[in-house]
């Protein structure tokens, strides 16, 4: 193989021979039936086959020339061309019998220019005809045949030699698995193709095996290497914490609790993962795994996406924790309370009295400016809008500490298993009693005079509502409503009524202001972007209107569906959108069926795929070939409980 081609497989990442085995079929033609040539129209794309009746070279005007055969399987006869090859009469001749492959470009006469064609010659088996082909993923400068060609050599050379590791693995188990030899053969040269879904799990399978052993050793690495920090604690904070709230943990928090609670008294630092649909309690038990590293004479710092986030932890963290004597500190791109108190007292410890304090902050936690003595926790709220690195940079600011990151954004299961394999997994699936139900709606914008009408009702009764937009401004195409444009629009709809303004652009004590005077009732209906999805909390909020509904996400539409319901008053939500895709329409079906969390995460991900759905904030995900991380959850299990007993 020449360099200039050797560089051309590289950018479809094949640099050795087991890069390209790994290198699947993106589909597979059946050409093992030939048509019959007289049934065949323009245009049409098939497999023929007969003999060569007639065969020649042209030589045409302007140096050009043309080699022709003509083939009559019995019913009619089809003319293939091609030009400026003149060379190809040395490889096709007059009787011989050739199977043919390609688009019928025109009908009188019935030709095909450049197709695909093969002699069939006893003893020899055909690689691009009278089989099941492989089509594969090219890049320029590599064709489709050639590159069938070389997979074809390699099969038959090398796919042989491959150590099946796994085999005892698999001996014994009630599903059958093709040895991995076995299965690179027939996913890339099927004898049919149901053989083609067998070979394509086998090798899936092994994929996931050995990306769980890499999870796996990375695991034993750290458990091994890193001694954790004593958070044994003793429930002098704890017990009267829990006592305080006013509500009995549910039962999933409970077992949550008691998840973190033995891994922060544990020989190696936590890394858990907490998982719980909107409203379900998980700020309770942050709170509690918070007073479990300050019992144990260490701080603790909460990391959220938001400056709103970041305050309402700043407020319900310091109504819990202030009559236990615990400070709370906020630390911002806009606000740093941490700088106020004297110098002195950062240096934990020097003041036998005092309780070492929690900072909640933004990104401004994870940058250079910031340090803070003796981190025994860190908290990181809707871990995925955060980069793994963010994470790293945080947990390098103490020695190791433990580690709670949290999310409300349901994680499909194949994900847990891959992205988040490194964290050990709590759920609460779970509510806490005496929330209202949350009703869903979708609705034309021929509707919203009516829906109009319910929420003045609703703001009469003396609830609170949020009305939803795209945008912050119009940006020209008239198409998406945007909160500054419809402001004056929503007032005069809701008037008397006070209506406050949100959105990203605010400067904080703006933000501040209107979050204020919506939690004290004052506002009435807040208008906002999506930048009311994390982090604000309003029980007495029980409308959302969500316009241009179709343009955001299925996990979007699910967290701003979870700022209401949060009372006891039944709550609703009315998603209104005008000529939606037919996928957006789905997407709006789906949210008016289920108010399921796990389940829209499957969904969403069936939607968007991995890649869209983590973005660049998850690296180390390797690039499956055969794997598929939205349909192999029952693949992705077996390959874990494969290397949690051998590996």
């Amino acid at each position: 193989m020449g360099g200039e081609r050797a560089s051309r497989l590289a950018k479809l990442g094949i640099r050795t021979i087991g890069d390209l085995l790994w290198h699947g079929p993106k589909r597979y033609e059946d050409r093992n039936q030939p048509h019959e040539i007289k049934r065949l129209a323009k245009g049409d794309i098939a497999t023929v086959a007969g003999p060569i009746v007639a065969s020649g070279v042209k030589r045409m005007r302007g140096g050009r020339s043309l080699f022709e055969f003509i083939i009559d399987d019995g019913t009619a006869r089809l003319h293939c061309r091609w030009w400026n090859m003149p060379y190809m009469n040395r490889y096709y001749k007059t009787g011989d019998t050739v199977h043919v492959h390609g688009k019928l470009s025109s009908e009188k006469p019935r030709s095909m220019d450049h197709p695909e064609a093969e002699v069939a010659e006893e003893g020899e088996e055909f690689i691009h005809l009278k089989r099941v082909v492989p089509v594969y993923r090219l890049t320029e400068g590599i064709k489709q045949r050639w590159l069938r060609a070389v997979m074809w050599r390699a099969v038959e050379g090398y796919a042989g030699q491959m150590i099946d590791e796994r085999e005892s693995w698999l001996a014994g188990d009630d599903s059958h698995w093709l040895p991995l030899p076995d299965a690179f053969k027939a996913v890339h040269f099927p004898e049919d193709l149901e053989q083609t879904e067998m070979a394509r799990e086998r090798l899936a399978l092994e994929e996931f095996i050995r990306f769980q052993i890499q999870i796996q050793e990375k695991r034993k690495r750290f458990r091994s290497t890193i001694q954790a920090l004593d958070c044994t604690g003793d429930d002098r904070l704890v017990k009267p914490f829990i006592e305080s709230l006013g509500f009995n943990l549910t039962g999933s928090q409970q077992r949550a609790w008691g998840d973190v609670s033995l891994d922060m008294a544990g020989s190696f630092p936590m890394r858990r993962l907490l998982q719980g649909d909107v409203g379900s309690g998980k700020t309770a038990v942050a709170a509690c795994a918070a007073l479990r590293a300050i019992e144990s004479g260490f701080s603790a710092v909460v990391l959220a996406p938001t400056e709103i986030l970041a305050e309402q932890h700043y407020r319900v963290f310091g109504n819990w924790f202030s009559p236990l004597g615990i400070t709370v500190h906020l630390h911002t791109g806009s606000k740093k309370t941490l700088g106020e108190i004297d110098p002195a007292q950062r240096e934990l410890g020097m003041d036998d009295e005092a309780l070492p304090p929690v900072v909640v902050g933004t990104h401004a936690l994870v940058e250079e400016g910031f340090a803070l003595e003796n981190i025994g926790l860190a908290i990181i709220d809707e871990q995925h809008k955060f980069g793994v690195e963010q994470r790293k940079k945080l947990v390098k600011k103490g020695r190791y500490p433990h580690v709670l990151v949290m999310t409300a954004t349901p994680i499909p299961r194949t994900l847990g298993l891959t992205v988040y394999g490194d964290l050990d997994c709590s759920v609460i699936d779970e509510l806490p009693p005496g929330r209202g139900r949350v009703r869903t709606f979708v609705r034309t914008p021929e509707s919203l005079p009516k829906v109009w009408g319910f929420i003045r009702e609703k703001i009469a009764e003396g609830r609170q509502a949020y009305i939803v937009y795209p945008r912050v401004d119009d940006q020209g195409s008239g198409n998406l409503k945007a909160v500054n444009q419809e402001f004056e629009a929503v007032q005069e709809q809701l008037a008397p009524h006070i209506v406050g303004l949100m959105h990203g652009r605010l400067k904080s004590d703006e933000k501040e202001s209107v979050i204020g005077g919506f939690l004290s009732g004052e506002i009435k209906a807040l208008l906002s972007t999506s930048v009311i999805e994390v982090g604000v909390d309003i029980p007495n909020a029980t409308v959302m209107l969500i316009e241009n509904a179709d343009r955001f996400g299925l996990a979007q539409l699910h967290q701003l569906r979870g700022r209401i319901g949060r009372g006891t008053h039944e709550s609703f939500c009315i998603l209104v959108a005008e000529d939606a895709t037919e996928e957006g329409q789905h997407r709006l079906a789906v949210m008016e069926k289920s108010s399921d969390g796990f389940e829209l995460a499957e969904e969403d991900l069936r939607q968007r795929g991995p890649g869209e759905l983590l973005g660049q904030a998850q690296s180390g995900l390797p690039d499956f070939k055969f794997g598929n991380l939205i349909e192999d959850w029952r693949l992705i299990q077996k390959a874990r409980e494969l290397v949690a007993r051998h590996g």
